[in-house]
């Protein structure tokens, strides 16, 4: 059986449509339906129950989906072994973290340790939604989060601090609030603590485009201090460590872990980011 059928099969099954499977592939539309339909010719099943609202595994298959998902596992922790064992310490290091990290305090701490390590190249990945580290698709994640998934390996860098922030010289008592998957975060109870009965006039998912409508006057933001508070365009209105902040990690998938490259560049970032601890939990300016 063709692995590459099975990753087909698997990412309709995931992504529930033609469409949305096609873009998690990099493929079009066309090749995802005509891999569907040769996988289920050459099978003699059909996988899928085909809806309006999309493809559905048919109840009786479930199983079959199981099976692939463990053959999936398997695939991908072979293909990692074979990376970890070709890794030298040198060499590109793919590092993802979040929009704000990217922006505020990582790109030099990158130039930094690629001047210090001859030949290291670091391509740095501004990705708010997780990255699968399973997939290959990063070496290294520095992230904002309580806890760290159950196949991650990391250290805790540091904490990252937030702060109450509005347009210089100005201080309007409505609101810019969370959307999406800033929503659905542990900040959003901080929000409605903080923002109480005052109006909510708009709102974002990404903390770079709510400093920006801040420092526009449109309304209080909560931001990363990192962001916060070097902008000159912006006042902040909260004491320092008033909100609650959150662990910074720099992990790695456990497979990879020992990997000597991965294993160093990991140490460095923590420790680079450790020396800016004060700035990245807000209690001096950048």
């Amino acid at each position: 059986m063709d692995w590459d059928d099975l990753r087909f099969v698997l990412a309709v099954a995931e992504a529930g449509s033609l469409s949305a499977a096609a873009r998690q592939l990099g493929v079009n539309h066309a090749t995802v339906l005509r891999r569907i339909d040769g996988f289920e010719a050459r099978a003699g099943l059909a996988l899928f129950d085909r809806t309006p609202r999309g493809y559905r595994v048919a109840a009786q298959r479930k199983r079959v989906i199981e099976k692939m998902k463990q053959v999936e596992s398997a695939v991908l922790a072979t293909e990692r072994a074979i990376v970890a064992a070709q890794s030298p310490l040198a060499g590109v290091v793919r590092v993802t973290s979040t929009d704000s990290l990217c922006v505020g305090i990582l790109p030099g701490i990158v130039s930094a340790l690629e001047s210090e390590i001859e030949g290291l190249i670091i391509d740095l990945s501004s990705q708010n939604l997780h990255v699968d580290l399973a997939r290959l698709e990063a070496d290294v994640a520095v992230r904002p989060a309580r806890v760290l998934p159950d196949d991650l390996v990391g250290t805790q860098a540091g904490r990252m601090g937030f702060g109450i922030y509005t347009a210089a010289g100005q201080g309007p008592d409505r609101w810019l609030g969370f959307t999406n998957a800033l929503a659905r975060t542990w900040l959003s109870e901080v929000f409605d603590a903080a923002a109480g009965e005052d109006k909510v006039v708009a709102g974002s998912d990404s903390f770079l485009v709510l400093r920006e409508m801040a420092a526009g006057a449109r309304g209080r933001a909560i931001l990363p201090c990192l962001l916060g508070d070097p902008d000159p365009r912006l006042q902040r209105l909260d004491d320092p460590g008033s909100l609650p902040d959150t662990p910074v990690w720099v992990a790695s998938h456990a497979d990879f872990a020992q990997v000597p490259r991965v294993r160093t560049i990991r140490a460095l970032l923590t420790a680079a980011l450790a020396a800016q601890g004060d700035i990245l939990a807000g209690r001096v300016s950048g």
